[in-house]
């Protein structure tokens, strides 16, 4: 088991308020590597999501930051990022994206899912087999200010993975730029008249990316468990020559491990290193990875937040025992506190071998008894915030590589 690694912890705020219609939701940020000795370049992406219902995202924005986080440039909207009207008068919206530097293109990658909706104003999410989801990505252009039209991915099998995701996905890409991206598909069959009540399943595709095209190479196992909306989400990371996947259910989180990042033994719950369940649930999990010790990054029940929806706060890190496959409770920490508001949409990056970064963004739907009540998280604090929490290492992280 790896020795526990300290670190500092410090707080920004990058953005807060909002106008009570819509809300900055699922930031997530990809680092540009530096050049010529400076520092990198920060890119945020964010969605401006509609608060008079669930999931109703908007065209995908973008804040720069040339200084470490110390001072932010926009919000820029990208029409290459937005709603597209299809025939039949439905809108189709890529979503839950995040970018990582593709090193061997020399792009900033972003990878995601889309969201049907129906037409008009109002029009709300489609949940039937009507409409496919799909994988989708985007390129960014070599300094990170323009994103090419989001295409889709070709799936291995189009009616096995008719409903396919990889919104909220931490990804690996291997030396030879090929990329490991972990994914969720549910059949058109499942899916029927409502996917909420079928299962996913969760594996991983070994993708090529040549700068411009994503195309699929080879698929892994396929991971489900019989509990509502089986395993979903899932985050991919690699250490010391493991890969390690964390996905969300519906009732409790799972992990699981792998030698090759296709093939993984059988998901287990996240549990304490004392055996109890970590109680996180019903939302993603994301790893940060240091070469001298790996984390979990998530939300759970039991911390006097029965208010917030899901006990989406505060946001958590705690170190994991890479062997057991447990979360070791004595290093759990507060990363983002609890201020009335969901924190549980959130996205990891590594900013340098310093300092590792988690963004998220201050969820204004009510809490858990009444969630369309904008007052009732307004009345504990919330403000819509989006917060820069750093892990500052003692030790350099090796594992950061541009």
């Amino acid at each position: 088991m790896d020795a526990a690694l300290d670190y500092e912890i410090r707080l920004d705020v990058i953005s807060e308020g909002y106008d009570r219609e819509t809300e900055w939701f699922q930031p997530r940020i990809g680092i540009i590597p530096p050049r010529d000795g400076g520092d990198p370049l920060a890119v945020l992406t964010m969605t401006r999501a509609r608060l008079w219902g669930s999931d109703i995202f908007t065209a995908i924005q973008q804040f720069r930051s040339e200084d470490l986080g110390a001072s932010w440039q926009g919000p820029v909207v990208h029409e290459t990022l937005d709603r597209r009207v299809l025939a039949d008068g439905s809108e189709v919206c890529p979503c839950d994206l995040t970018p990582a530097w593709h090193a061997a293109s020399g792009r900033l990658l972003m990878t995601g899912h889309t969201a049907a909706y129906h037409g008009g104003e109002r029009g709300g999410l489609i949940v039937d087999n009507s409409h496919p989801r799909d994988i989708v990505y985007s390129a960014s252009d070599p300094e990170g200010r323009r994103w090419t039209e989001w295409r889709t991915l070709e799936p291995p099998d189009r009616d096995r993975f008719f409903w396919t995701s990889a919104g909220c996905a931490q990804r690996v890409d291997l030396p030879d730029g090929d990329i490991l991206l972990p994914v969720s598909l549910m059949a058109r069959d499942a899916v029927g008249e409502n996917f909420w009540e079928a299962c996913f399943a969760t594996t991983v595709l070994r993708c090529g990316f040549d700068g411009e095209t994503l195309t699929c190479l080879e698929q892994g196992n396929e991971m489900s468990v019989p509990e509502p909306r089986g395993l979903y989400e899932p985050s991919l990371t690699r250490r010391h020559g493991r890969y390690y996947l964390t996905l969300r259910n519906d009732l409790r989180g799972y992990v699981t491990v792998s030698d090759d990042g296709l093939h993984f033994a059988e998901p287990i719950p996240w549990r304490f290193d004392d055996g109890e369940e970590l109680g996180s649930y019903n939302t993603q999990q994301h790893w940060v990875t240091h070469s001298d010790g790996l984390f979990l990054t998530y939300t759970r029940r039991g911390l006097d937040n029965d208010h917030v929806i899901r006990h989406r706060a505060p946001l958590l890190i705690a170190q994991v025992d890479p062997e057991r496959l447990v979360v070791l409770r004595a290093t759990e920490r507060v990363l983002v506190p609890d201020r009335g508001a969901q924190l549980g949409n959130f996205g990891v990056a590594d900013a340098s071998s310093a300092e590792s970064w988690v963004v998220t963004s201050e969820g204004m739907h009510g809490d858990a008894q009444e969630p369309m009540n904008l007052e009732l998280s307004e009345a504990r604090g919330a403000d819509n915030r989006v917060w820069l929490a750093r892990m500052i290492w003692g030790r350099p992280n090796e594992l950061v590589a541009w």
